[in-house]
């Protein structure tokens, strides 16, 4: 801004006392500094039970609505219903299911005994 813009605003502004700094000035500007509280102060204030246990409460809840939402949905079908892939086969093939689960239990007990040869 220029003194042509407002003179009157200038003309003011030099009959305007200066502010007089106190001779404390800088004794004053350090004991704030010093008062100030650093981040390790302010750190454990919050580890306070006073603000801690709410905090963790929060955190708890917020923890098991996350949790929760990411469970699986499971059907209310009745154990009575077969799965889909079980009534999808047919009567002939019961047999061949069968034969396939004892294959399977024979090989669980291989595993078994191949560990055991390895190991002696």
């Amino acid at each position: 801004m220029k003194r042509e813009d407002d003179p009157e605003l200038w003309d003011l502004l030099g009959k305007a006392d200066e502010p007089a700094l106190s001779p404390f000035f800088a004794r004053n500007v350090l004991r704030q500094i010093r008062q100030e509280s650093s981040w390790r102060a302010s750190f454990l204030r919050w580890l306070r039970p006073r603000r801690l246990i709410p905090a963790a409460g929060v955190a708890l809840a917020l923890f098991v609505t996350v949790m929760s939402s990411q469970l699986p949905k499971h059907d209310s079908a009745s154990p009575d219903d077969p799965p889909d892939t079980v009534a999808s086969l047919d009567p002939q093939d019961y047999e061949v299911v069968a034969d396939l689960d004892d294959l399977l239990a024979s090989e669980d007990d291989n595993v078994w005994g191949e560990n055991e040869s390895l190991s002696l």
